[in-house]
Parts: structure tokens; C-alpha cells; sequence
């Protein structure tokens, strides 16, 4: 995307929540691939998270008048999603994901207030 395009203030956001779009998506695939029972939730909420996380960005690159009220909800999702990889952290893509989740809930709740 071409900054001069986007809103200053969103640029760095819309990276932080794409790249947590991306990483929670990879370990969704992770979990799903291991075929392990304990893992379906994590699957299910790094899957909401991604979703979740890419109406954001798309919200903020066209500066919808909702943008905080989603970003709120962003933030709580990533947090949501965040703990459950912490769960299982003993897994290279929970341990990411789980940190990937963590940067994008700060940065949504900075977007948020």
C-alpha cells in the first residue's frame, strides 16, 4: 500500500494487526495440522482473531467512523487469543502467535482511546 494513500496515523497499526492477522492464521494451520484434540479451541480463537484483525485493518486504511469501537473489540479478541497460545507456548507457533496477539491488543487499545 502506497503511504501517501493511507492515514499517517494508521500506518504502523495496520502493519502490527496484519502481521497479527498473518501469524494467527499460521498457527491456526499449526494446531489444525497436529491433529490434537486440545488444540481445536486454539485453532478456533487464532481463526477469530485473524478475521477479527483484518476488518480492522481494512476499517483503518479507509478511516471508517468505527474504527475504536472495533479496535476495542480487536484488542479483546487478541487478548483472548493471546492467553490460549500461552497455554500451549511449548509450540513455536503458540509462542509467536501468542506475542504476535499481545503487540496488536496494545496497539488497538491505543487506537481505541
Amino acid at each position: 500500500m502506497a503511504s501517501d494513500v493511507i492515514d499517517s496515523r494508521f500506518e504502523k497499526a495496520i502493519e502490527i494487526i496484519s502481521e497479527c492477522a498473518r501469524t494467527c492464521t499460521w498457527c491456526a494451520d499449526w494446531d489444525i495440522r497436529m491433529a490434537d484434540a486440545t488444540m481445536v479451541e486454539c485453532a478456533r480463537l487464532c481463526l477469530d482473531c485473524a478475521d477479527v484483525c483484518a476488518t480492522c485493518t481494512t476499517l483503518l486504511t479507509r478511516e471508517s467512523s468505527v474504527y475504536r469501537a472495533f479496535c476495542r473489540l480487536c484488542a479483546e479478541i487478541c487478548d483472548a487469543c493471546a492467553a490460549e497460545c500461552a497455554q500451549h507456548a511449548h509450540h513455536e507457533h503458540c509462542r509467536t502467535c501468542a506475542e504476535a496477539c499481545m503487540r496488536c491488543a496494545e496497539e488497538c487499545r491505543q487506537l481505541a482511546a
